[in-house]
């Protein structure tokens, strides 16, 4: 039986227990799924710094799981361009039934090979491009069914799971396992498992975006002013930097059409002069 489908001897009695032992006993499991992608940080690695390559070189990262797996690939892929303004099509998350799922349950979306087949088929996928495959238990058909055209073009396959000894890991290039256990709720991998997704798929992602260059020191360079939280972040970002006032910053950045790197670099010509 696969660990994560296993019973939690420390959760037999939940049902019983206080609301206080309750979030203590789910929060002490949360600290298992840390651990568990602290084991797998050497996997990660390997998959950041090859995704980066074939980044540099045009190549585009995809997602792809089923249920609470596809959501988070999706959210990851989501967040990308506001953060680091990169393009909406660098960073793409797929799941499993369609957009429809992402609210909605899709039962058996992820027994169907054919589909996992065609969903990545239709982003016309290369030997440039990144895939991740997000499996808990290891075994989505759709999943597989992805790597199978992967496979077809030469892209790199990399599978996300949490357990061991899973068909996606025995299909990928680099496999990553974050060894969660039996969770609070038997099979309810949304939890610790789900959490520990999660965490991976933000490394990676954050990772690469520095690698690439869309991170300046420990601030987001390629932001877009999209409300007004995002502007004022800017501004905050652009006067750090320098030593402009807020009001400057704000100048400097409308003069720049609100871009960071032409401001800053705007900044730097007219320091170069005043030297």
């Amino acid at each position: 039986m696969l660990k994560t489908e296993m019973r939690n001897p420390r959760t037999t009695h939940i049902d019983r227990m206080s609301t206080a032992e309750m979030v203590r006993i789910i929060q002490d499991e949360n600290i298992n799924a840390a651990v568990a992608v602290e084991k797998a940080l050497g996997s990660i690695e390997k998959a950041v710094d090859a995704i980066a390559e074939r980044m540099a070189k045009g190549g585009r990262l995809f997602y792809m799981g089923c249920g609470t797996s596809g959501r988070l690939g999706v959210l990851d892929a989501s967040e990308c361009p506001p953060t680091y303004g990169v393009p909406n099509d660098l960073v793409v998350g797929i799941i499993a039934g369609g957009d429809g799922a992402l609210r909605k349950a899709v039962e058996g979306a992820e027994d169907h090979y054919g589909a996992g087949y065609s969903d990545i088929s239709s982003h016309h996928i290369t030997e440039l491009d990144s895939l991740i495959g997000i499996s808990v238990a290891g075994g989505a058909q759709y999943i597989l069914g992805a790597f199978a055209k992967a496979r077809e073009v030469g892209a790199l396959i990399i599978s996300l799971s949490s357990n061991e000894n899973t068909p996606i890991e025995k299909a990928a290039d680099i496999s990553i396992i974050t060894d969660t256990g039996a969770e609070v709720i038997t099979g309810s991998t949304r939890m610790k498992a789900g959490s520990a997704h999660k965490m991976v798929l933000n490394m990676i992602s954050t990772a690469v975006m520095v690698k690439l260059g869309h991170v300046y020191e420990n601030m987001m360079i390629n932001l877009r002013p999209s409300n007004i939280k995002l502007r004022d972040r800017m501004i905050r970002i652009l006067r750090e930097i320098t030593d402009l006032s807020y009001d400057e910053s704000e100048k400097l950045l409308e003069k720049n059409n609100f871009n960071l790197r032409l401001a800053l670099r705007s900044q730097e010509n007219n320091h170069e002069e005043d030297i």
